[in-house]
């Protein structure tokens, strides 16, 4: 669970007109921590890792994606009054990654 910091800033990236409740607003920030977290330790479990402060503002803008893709998740394309929706995938681009570096060891 996530602190009602974090709840509130993902609360206003979503706009005042948004009512989802703050249950669904902290599993929605645990998807995005899991996705940064399998990033960070491709080679290990990362049960019991904490997401890296750097890493917050990546961890609400992933959750903020997930959460407006509700509903059409996986969309190929929509086009309606002039707007243009494609996804090519309903997991979270490579972009939204592509800024986290992965820990790793030594072989001794």
């Amino acid at each position: 669970m996530y602190g009602g910091t974090n709840i509130a800033t993902l609360r206003a990236m979503l706009g005042p007109e948004d009512n989802t409740s703050d249950e669904t607003l902290s599993v929605y920030l645990d998807l995005a921590a899991s996705k940064i977290l399998n990033k960070l330790y491709p080679y290990e479990t990362a049960h019991g890792h904490e997401i890296p402060e750097k890493y917050v503002a990546t961890q609400l803008n992933i959750a903020c994606y997930l959460l407006n893709k509700r509903g059409a998740e996986g969309q190929i394309q929509h086009i309606e009054n002039g707007i243009h929706r494609n996804y090519g995938s309903s997991d979270v681009p490579d972009e939204m990654l592509k800024d986290i570096t992965p820990f790793a060891k030594a072989i001794l």
